[in-house]
């Protein structure tokens, strides 16, 4: 039965309306577009990652390379002259010793001084040599008396055994004792002979003319002979001629003999050069240094050259010296195999090529063989430098000097 009186529902009117929420298939598409966003940032940062390693890498490969500088061989126009280092001595040379103990009393020459053969140089006391020489003289004396005693009785012994007298026996025994004071006497005259001679010592001379180059004396300053660590008290040396030694390599020394001309010059005199004459060889050829020693004579005078000076020597008109390429002396690597030098292609590669020297002139190196005019070689390569080697050409210098 129906209820006659229905009971009547009203909607609230604050009620919120019914939301299902996003379906299905929208929430699976905002977790696709969230991982695809996902994986683009990881495969942009892994991206990031690699580019920078790479970058890395190529700097690292690009410093790696090392930077050098080539130089071109220039043709040794020099050819039939000869240039190399030499060393001037003087012609003779003395250091000044003392041969007796004792102390500097008086000096009379400095260094610079021009001394004459014998003059003296400096004066010693040596107040034990003189007690030891009126030792000497006194027992030469004695024995002198003695051998005068054994004269006479010699003669009266003699005398006597004509006489028969005495008999042989005696008189040789007298003869004998004469013949022994006789060898005392000499020994005795020869001490005081060489303490004479070694109080002349006190008296320091130059052995020849020339000029005095060192001085270590000082007044008071006790001397002592024969100490092997000592000083030359003076050194005198004769600088009228000089003498010029020169190391010749191997391949130009029969190119020099005795009596070629040659001309020096030093640094100290840039536009002056001074003529020399080759005096003599050692004839013999140094095994460290391959090269021969050889002696020059040159007049000295005015002085200006000084012993152990350097001067560049030039031997002109030389027979039998070729022309080579001209390289500096700092390009070439002496390794085991012998002499060789580093060539760069035009991609950088390095060619480690073996080469003969023709001549060795110190800053410059005359090539013989093994290397081509249009080379470029590398100056001052590493000793480690090797055939195949990537470098980097810094520039290009013009002609070796």
């Amino acid at each position: 039965m129906l209820d006659p009186h229905p009971i009547e529902t009203h909607a609230d009117p604050y009620a919120l309306p019914s939301d299902p929420g996003p379906s299905a298939r929208t929430l699976r598409r905002v977790a696709i577009g969230v991982a695809i966003v996902a994986l683009i940032v990881v495969v942009f940062g892994v991206t990031s990652r690699i580019s920078a390693v790479d970058k890395l890498h190529d700097v690292s490969t690009e410093s790696a390379i090392p930077t050098v500088s080539v130089v071109v061989p220039k043709l040794d126009s020099s050819s039939g002259s000869l240039t190399l280092p030499g060393n001037i001595q003087a012609l003779n040379s003395a250091p000044i010793y003392a041969r007796t103990n004792g102390y500097v009393r008086r000096w009379l020459v400095d260094i610079g001084d021009k001394v004459k053969t014998g003059q003296v140089l400096a004066i010693l006391d040596a107040p034990d040599v003189d007690q030891q020489l009126a030792q000497a003289k006194a027992d030469y004396e004695t024995a002198r008396a003695n051998q005068n005693l054994a004269v006479t009785t010699s003669r009266r012994w003699t005398e006597l055994l004509a006489k028969d007298a005495v008999s042989h026996q005696e008189a040789d025994e007298k003869r004998g004792d004469l013949a022994a004071k006789v060898a005392l006497s000499n020994a005795a005259l020869a001490n005081v002979r060489r303490l004479q001679a070694e109080q002349g010592f006190t008296k320091l001379t130059a052995p020849f003319a020339g000029v005095v180059t060192s001085r270590s004396a000082q007044i008071g300053a006790l001397v002592v002979s024969g100490n092997a660590a000592a000083q030359p008290l003076f050194t005198v040396s004769d600088v009228s001629k000089m003498r010029i030694y020169v190391r010749v390599p191997q391949n130009a020394s029969a190119s020099v003999a005795p009596g070629i001309a040659a001309n020096l010059s030093l640094p100290e005199f840039p536009n002056r050069t001074f003529p020399a004459t080759m005096t003599r060889s050692a004839q013999s050829v140094d095994a460290q240094s391959g090269a021969v020693l050889i002696e020059l004579q040159a007049a000295n005078p005015d002085g200006a050259l000084k012993p152990g000076a350097y001067a560049q020597v030039t031997f002109n008109s030389l027979h039998g010296q070729s022309s080579g390429q001209s390289l500096p002396g700092s390009a070439i690597l002496y390794g085991n195999n012998g002499p060789s030098v580093a060539v760069v292609d035009s991609q950088g590669r390095v060619t480690v090529k073996p080469v003969t020297i023709g001549r060795d002139e110190g800053a410059k190196v005359i090539i013989a063989t093994g290397l081509a005019p249009t080379d470029r070689v590398i100056d001052s390569p590493p000793d480690a430098i090797r055939s195949g080697d990537q470098v980097r050409v810094q520039q290009a210098a013009g002609n070796a000097h």
